[in-house]
């Protein structure tokens, strides 16, 4: 793996991680626990993932200052 990355491509590949959506899952899964859904069914799954990833948005925008 450190072969993979060491490479400019690797890097590349590895750094669009960084810039799209796994800070946003590993927040969800670490700070919010957001392991397993609660709910069964597409919709109402669909439904609580929405939500959380509009408190994720929120709280954002909270940190960037938008609160006030």
């Amino acid at each position: 793996m450190r072969r993979r990355i060491d490479r400019p491509e690797g890097r590349a590949q590895y750094a669009q991680r960084f810039a799209t959506v796994e800070p946003v899952v590993g927040n969800l899964r670490a700070n919010k626990r957001l392991d397993r859904f609660t709910l069964r069914g597409r919709t109402k799954v669909d439904t609580q993932w929405k939500l959380y990833c509009l408190v994720h948005n929120i709280e954002k925008l909270a940190h960037a200052g938008y609160a006030a």
